[in-house]
């Protein structure tokens, strides 16, 4: 109870406390004046169906009792005919934004009626409502710790966790949320994912801070908010009376009234991604940067003045940024019924973001097929969602563009904003569209000498910078590593290049060559030198990259299908080659173009992280706006500067599990002057954009100083001698965090030499670090996050060792193998150890299913743990009362036996006799002598009156647990609890606290009736 009330002083009280601030109506069933909650039918309803049925009466004041009832079942989950938790959340996600029509005649004859669920023009009519340890029964009983209600609506569930005693508490609060939607896996039902159907938000906190993420998110779309835009921290302070922490910002942000409907309605979508559908809300840089365009549009004293550059980096989901301002802008009433445009300057992109807007259901986005076809569109009545890209403004005319309309309230965003839409095009689209409002998108920042984006779009709305980003975790830090320097282009002289590519032959013959070889193209393109390329690339990704997987930019297409046939030749992974085709290409260039369908489904089985297709060859394809989060490198082979370099190696920055870092290797000789690549920046702008991979030394020195410290003084070969120092769960914690940081540089750095001084203590690292997880059964103790690569040599490692202790910790129940497994250890403090902490992992695993039984067996633990430390008793002894427990954990079924029970009825009878008041004490079933089942031992001694109770009650519960999905039904636990209480209002033992019993019977049921 102490740790749950430490979790609730530390995060879910203080939450409470935030949502009575932001007037919410709130219902803290630990606080001494605990209002009642609002009735419901069963705790299987997760609606709160009269607060649903006022509300409805409120923003539809016309609606007659039936229209009412359809309305509530219309939305009620279990009415809902989805085959999925994602598919019925969806379906009453379109009926809170799109409403639902019913037939009523309110005056003018019976016609459909628009009813809403929520009136988001008027706040006042809406309830908001927060309820904390609100009880739900689905696939199991589930009690998140704050539920937030709309309308009576269950639309966020918040799970709070103590920092103090979680060794990992946003990662302990997200699993449980998975486990309440029941998404964890497939062969596991559990939860009650009922209560998600409506969910809108979902909210991990721990006091110092919070990630949320959207129903059905993986654990690593969990993102915090730190930007309260438009408050501040201060002003926060002076709203909560209290510095704000993490966790006040991001519920104050989201959950703010007026926030909490517009996230709901203009910045939440769904998309499709491949089979699946995703739902996706927005992060707090892509509200920020609405809101703010936004404003300026409303502000605006001029129509110039609506203008403005939105530069979010790369990876930080800038095209849902441009779909959240189309969804806000489409419901903003003063500026009519707007036309958007929606610009690139690639047909890739072009397609890309077409394909956003039409996957997450925004209405009617239409794709300029033409010249032609854009001026009808955008010459036709307002309203329009038009897609093209800036080519498409050119006249072949010499004639001037002409105008197509004045009207003010047209929108126009450019992606990519930094490239041509200000050159000749983006004058005619001027022309086409003079009274426009022109928002420019970018993922890179602006250069420093012209700053021609922000002449032709204004000023800059909002920022979001590189190193915003990493931090946040949205993308990852990009690394590079130069390698086969003889064979780099860049900044050399065309002589030097060819003398080192051809430096095999003969004068004559490098004569000749020369005569062919007559470029930096040319000489890059060389088979020899793309074959010498080719072989590191295939020995690099072996070490260093897979399972993830590689893209290659090469300089030409020829280049492109040379290094597809060196690869292919040398037997290195599976390759493709995206290149496009030419009406005269013969040959290699014949045989590996590509059409649109075949590059759909090669870059379908690029991002498919199962699927055998680990590298792809590029020339100019899929260097901007291509998301593939399983691309952890790119080898370049082609000379980029300025903007296209920083687009490209964004390619590379995508999170991913296991995934700590983008790396780019340069074999052309582009980062040999970083400086000079990137010098039309500001320094500021792309600091740390991408670092050389030998930058992570001093953070490696410093991670390995670090975890080394816990072993100033101790071999590190005598590993019980190193076990012991982790007794502690405090310090392992540490330990495991420390481990973690050492284990993610060597991710990085690996197999640069740089890594090989550390290799060893690695390897002797990961042995004590599992070791430790094994001896103190702890599972927080684990290597996920350390690396992919890490990850294989540390499993490698450990599988070819012959330690017992390195390997999967057994069951005391395992008699024969555990005794091997205490007998290979060489001291008894080791063996005490060993069996105490395999005694309490036993316990931890059994309460639920005799809880009584197990409780006694962890307090004898305590006590002789307890004595030990105290010097009360031997090593000796505590070794052979130790075994005395485990003898008794070993022979459960036989004692049951004994009794003439079978091991389910010994649980249920443990709870009556230790619930009932006895008469003869010194006969009670706790005691080790009455359970002996060794020979000579005496017949056990049984209640009778006990057994018999346990048996009719064990029958009868039985029964119904045949019953289809039994934990669900309410009328069947009610059965359950009736016929419980006839058989314990029999005895005069149970008489007083029957019902206290039968709900510990019943809690008992579900547990060992699992199957």
């Amino acid at each position: 109870m102490t740790g749950n009330w430490d979790e609730y002083q530390q995060s879910e009280k203080p939450a409470l406390d935030l949502f009575k601030t932001l007037g919410y109506k709130v219902y803290d069933q630990l606080d001494k004046d605990f209002l009642e909650l609002p009735a419901r039918e069963s705790e299987h309803q997760v609606i709160l169906i009269e607060e649903l049925k006022s509300a409805l009466k409120r923003i539809n004041p016309w609606i007659n009792e039936n229209n009412l009832n359809k309305a509530v079942n219309e939305i009620r989950p279990a009415r809902l005919k989805a085959n999925s938790l994602m598919a019925a959340n969806e379906m009453i996600y379109d009926k809170l934004i799109n409403h639902i029509s019913l037939q009523q005649d309110i005056g003018h004859g019976k016609k459909n009626q628009t009813v809403k669920y929520i009136d988001y023009e008027n706040l006042d009519n809406n309830s908001f409502i927060a309820i904390n340890q609100f009880r739900v029964k689905g696939k199991e009983t589930i009690k998140p710790d704050i539920t937030l209600f709309v309308n009576g609506l269950p639309l966020a569930v918040i799970e709070c966790k103590n920092n103090t005693t979680c060794n990992e508490p946003e990662e302990e609060a997200i699993n449980q949320l998975r486990r309440y939607q029941n998404i964890r896996s497939d062969d596991i039902e559990e939860g009650a994912e009922e209560l998600f159907y409506p969910n809108q938000l979902l909210v991990a906190a721990w006091g110092d801070s919070a990630f949320s993420a959207t129903v059905g998110a993986p654990a690593q779309a969990y993102k915090g908010w730190k930007d309260p835009y438009p408050y501040n921290k201060d002003s926060l302070k002076e709203l909560l009376g209290k510095e704000p922490t993490g966790q006040d910002i991001l519920l104050f942000s989201l959950f703010k009234k007026d926030r909490f409907l517009d996230i709901i309605r203009n910045f939440t979508v769904f998309e499709d991604k491949g089979n699946a559908k995703v739902k996706m809300a927005c992060r707090y840089q892509q509200y920020r940067a609405v809101q703010k365009a936004v404003e300026r549009i409303k502000n605006a004293e001029s129509l110039e003045d609506r203008n403005g550059t939105v530069w979010h980096t790369q990876g930080s989901g800038k095209s849902l940024t441009m779909l959240f301002l189309a969804l806000k802008l489409r419901r903003m009433k003063e500026i009519g019924n707007p036309t958007m445009l929606i610009v690139t300057d690639r047909v890739d992109l072009d397609e890309q973001i077409s394909g956003t807007f039409k996957k997450c259901g925004f209405p009617n986005p239409e794709r300029a097929g033409s010249v032609k076809d854009l001026k009808e569109l955008l010459s036709s009545e307002a309203g329009r969602t038009i897609m093209t890209t800036i080519h498409k403004f050119q006249e072949y005319e010499r004639e001037k563009y002409p105008v197509l309309t004045e009207r003010e309230n047209v929108f126009v965003m450019a992606d990519e904003a930094h490239r041509t839409q200000f050159k000749d095009l983006a004058s005619n689209m001027r022309r086409a569209l003079p009274n426009a409002a022109y928002i420019g998108f970018t993922g890179t920042p602006i250069d420093k000498e012209s700053r021609s984006t922000l002449r032709t779009f204004g000023d800059y709305i909002d920022t979001y910078t590189i190193e915003e980003s990493v931090a946040d975790n949205a993308t990852l830090p990009i690394k590079y590593e130069s390698r086969l320097a003889e064979l780099h282009v860049e900044d050399r002289t065309l002589d030097e290049v060819f003398d080192q590519t051809f430096h095999r032959y003969s004068d004559e013959e490098k004569q000749k060559i020369k005569e062919k070889y007559a470029t930096e193209n040319d000489i890059a393109e060389a088979s020899s030198r793309i074959k010498t390329i080719a072989l590191d690339i295939i020995k690099h990704y072996a070490e260093k990259i897979a399972p993830f997987k590689a893209q290659i930019v090469a300089v030409s297409r020829q280049a492109a299908v040379r290094y597809k046939e060196a690869i292919d030749d040398l037997d290195g992974p599976e390759a493709a080659v995206l290149i496009s085709g030419g009406h005269n290409d013969e040959g290699l260039l014949k045989k590996y173009s590509v059409d649109n369908d075949q590059k759909s489904r090669i870059v379908e089985r690029f991002k498919n992280p199962h699927s055998s297709l680990k590298i792809i060859i590029v020339c100019d394809m899929l260097l901007t706006g291509f998301d593939a989060p399983v691309e952890q490198v790119m080898y370049l082979d082609k000379s980029l500067k300025e903007h296209n370099l920083l687009q490209a190696i964004a390619r590379v920055n995508r999170v991913y599990p296991e995934k700590n870092y983008g790396l780019v290797v340069d074999y052309y000789g582009v980062f040999d002057n970083l400086k000079k690549a990137l010098a039309i920046f500001n320094p500021s702008d792309v600091e740390n954009a991408v670092t050389p991979i030998e930058d992570e030394k001093p953070r490696l020195e410093a991670n390995h100083r670090e975890v080394m410290k816990y072993f100033k003084n101790i071999d590190m070969d005598d590993l019980e001698a190193c076990i012991e120092q982790f007794e502690d769960e405090e310090k392992r914690n540490d330990f495991k965090n420390d481990f973690k940081d050492f284990a993610k540089s060597m991710d990085i750095i690996m197999p640069h030499p740089i890594a090989d001084p550390y290799r060893g203590d690695l390897y002797k690292l990961s042995k004590i670090h599992i070791a430790v997880r094994n001896r103190y059964r702890d599972d927080s103790i684990d290597i996920k996050g350390v690396g992919e690569k890490v990850k294989k040599l540390i499993d490698d490692h450990i599988r070819a060792s012959s330690v017992r202790v390195l390997h999967d910790p057994v069951s005391i129940l395992d008699e024969k193998e555990f005794e091997e497994t205490l007998d290979d250890l060489k001291s008894d403090k080791a063996k005490a150890s060993e069996m105490e902490h395999a005694i309490k992992k036993e316990i931890n695993v059994q309460m639920d299913e005799n809880p009584v039984y197990y409780k006694k067996l962890s307090e004898r633990l305590e006590e002789i743990i307890e004595k030990r430390k105290n010097n009360q008793m031997s090593l000796l002894e505590q070794i052979g009362e130790m075994k005395d427990i485990i003898n008794d954990m070993r022979t459960v079924q036989s004692k049951a036996e004994k009794l003439g029970l079978n091991k389910k009825e010994f649980a249920l009878y443990e709870l009556l006799l230790n619930e009932r008041e006895k008469e003869e004490k010194g006969k009670v079933a706790e005691e080790p002598g009455e359970y002996t089942t060794g020979e000579g031992s005496d017949e056990p001694y049984i209640n009778k009156t006990v057994k018999e109770v346990t048996q009719n009650i064990f029958y009868d519960l039985s029964e119904f647990t045949k019953i289809d999905l039994w934990r669900q039904k309410t009328e069947v636990l009610q059965k359950m609890r009736k016929t419980t209480k006839v058989h314990l209002i029999k005895y005069d033992e149970f008489k007083q606290k029957y019902e206290s019993l039968t709900n510990k019977i019943i809690k008992l049921s579900q547990n060992i009736f699992m199957f």
